[in-house]
């Protein structure tokens, strides 16, 4: 789940400036809550086609959650009531799942945070119903190649502004928008935490990354312009224009020498096609 205003939420014992740095005990803890979300996302991917509503997909995340002894971070989470995020279309983030049911050509984005053992694993894909047309397919390719460029900035001695910078530039080459009024965030014990992750920045600014960081990093990119609204439910937001959006999450941890990523898919499903990669 995105974060859209400041954190001001305690800082534990290890510090740098306002962002925690995490020691052995994070890494193993985030890695098994990153895993179960990556799961879940895998076990979605046959079940995300024409005709299926997001509260049946809602479910299935419940279910899998709690059978896995974590809980679903989000239900309650200032008031939201379900297990997962499910955004269609042109609904950037936030999206509520629903009895309305998902239709051929559809693009959604299912976002879900387990919170296993005290560690919070948030992760979201795109998935593509059906047939869909080849420029949705597309903002999704580049919206995921987004993602990837980020990550590949996220290492030690770089700034957290790089990030942005490198999202941004491959954004808008396509000409696509890139949404500011939500952003990736740090977690870890915490479910939204220091630092504020944002998608379009400068290079060079913001703070130096260190081993022991924890965020998220998760593009929302628009085929048309990069403004959203949010509508009366207080949660979801949507592009202004009504022009498709697209977004993909992982979890990571600043390394010695790069970062991991503890979401990735342990079956190779992080993009679609999923069928192919399977």
């Amino acid at each position: 789940m995105t974060e859209y205003q400041h954190v001001t939420e305690d800082m534990s014992v290890y510090r740098d400036g306002t962002i925690k740095l995490h020691g052995p005990e994070g890494y193993e803890g985030m890695r098994k809550a990153g895993r179960l979300a990556a799961e879940i996302l895998d076990e979605l991917t046959e079940r995300v086609v024409p005709g299926v509503t997001t509260a049946e997909l809602d479910r299935v995340v419940r279910e899998m959650t709690l059978d896995a002894g974590a809980v679903p971070a989000t239900m309650g989470y200032r008031g939201f009531a379900h297990s997962c995020c499910t955004s269609i279309n042109h609904v950037v983030c936030h999206g509520i799942p629903a009895d309305k049911r998902l239709k051929d050509g559809d693009i959604v984005n299912i976002d879900v945070t387990p919170l296993l053992d005290g560690w919070h694993g948030d992760t979201s894909r795109m998935f593509m119903v059906g047939d869909v047309p080849l420029k949705a397919k597309k903002l999704v390719e580049v919206t995921y190649e987004c993602l990837m460029i980020g990550i590949a900035e996220a290492r030690p001695g770089a700034r957290l502004g790089d990030i942005g910078a490198a999202i941004q530039q491959h954004a808008e080459r396509q000409r696509y928008g890139v949404v500011r009024e939500f952003c990736g965030h740090g977690l870890g014990r915490l479910f939204h935490d220091a630092p504020e992750v944002v998608h379009a920045a400068r290079a060079g600014t913001g703070p130096v990354l260190k081993p022991g960081m924890f965020m998220t990093i998760e593009p929302m990119i628009n085929l048309g312009r990069p403004h959203v609204k949010l509508l009366n439910d207080g949660w979801t937001a949507v592009t202004r224009d009504k022009s498709l959006s697209a977004q993909f999450e992982h979890s990571i941890g600043i390394t010695e020498d790069g970062c991991e990523i503890f979401t990735k898919s342990p079956k190779g499903l992080d993009k679609p096609p999923y069928g192919a990669a399977a």
